[in-house]
């Protein structure tokens, strides 16, 4: 039985997927990766792009801010400086959330929006197209029989 399983023949599942223990019971395996679906689906590049450089910016804006706060309190000659430059920081940081808003929102507009319209919506376009389907129905039918009726007048 053995050579068999050496020269090739293949082994179940979870005999392929154990190992031996001490006593010589097999363990069976757990897998290193389980694939999940995910949850939301994936941002597009130019926002995922802007998104990291506004993470970015507020990073450094919040370590710059911090390192003012340290300059103030050991009464460095630096703190003034990192003050200024901190409040400019926050403006930088500030417009590149704004930035972050701003290009989803245009990305949206080119690419267009999934959306699933509501039941209610669905519903007034089906009256809407029933109505416009029986109103060129009626029209067919008066063409129908004006065309029906001309000329077949009696010559009284």
């Amino acid at each position: 039985m053995e050579t068999e399983e050496r020269r090739g023949a293949v082994l179940s599942a979870p005999a392929a997927a154990a190992r031996p223990a001490a006593n010589g019971a097999r363990i069976p395996r757990q897998q290193l990766w389980v694939e999940e679906p995910a949850g939301r689906r994936r941002m597009p590049d130019p926002v995922r792009t802007s998104a990291v450089r506004a993470v970015l910016i507020m990073s450094l804006t919040i370590i710059q801010a911090m390192v003012a706060f340290l300059c103030t309190l050991t009464g460095s000659w630096l703190a003034f400086p990192m003050v200024l430059s901190s409040v400019g920081s926050t403006v930088v940081a500030t417009w590149s959330v704004l930035d972050v808003w701003i290009t989803r929102q245009v990305w949206n507009q080119r690419n267009g929006v999934v959306s699933a319209p509501s039941s209610s919506a669905r519903q007034l376009r089906r009256e809407r197209r029933r109505a416009r389907r029986a109103a060129r129905a009626a029209e067919r039918e008066e063409a129908r029989i004006r065309r029906r009726g001309s000329g077949n007048l009696s010559q009284a």
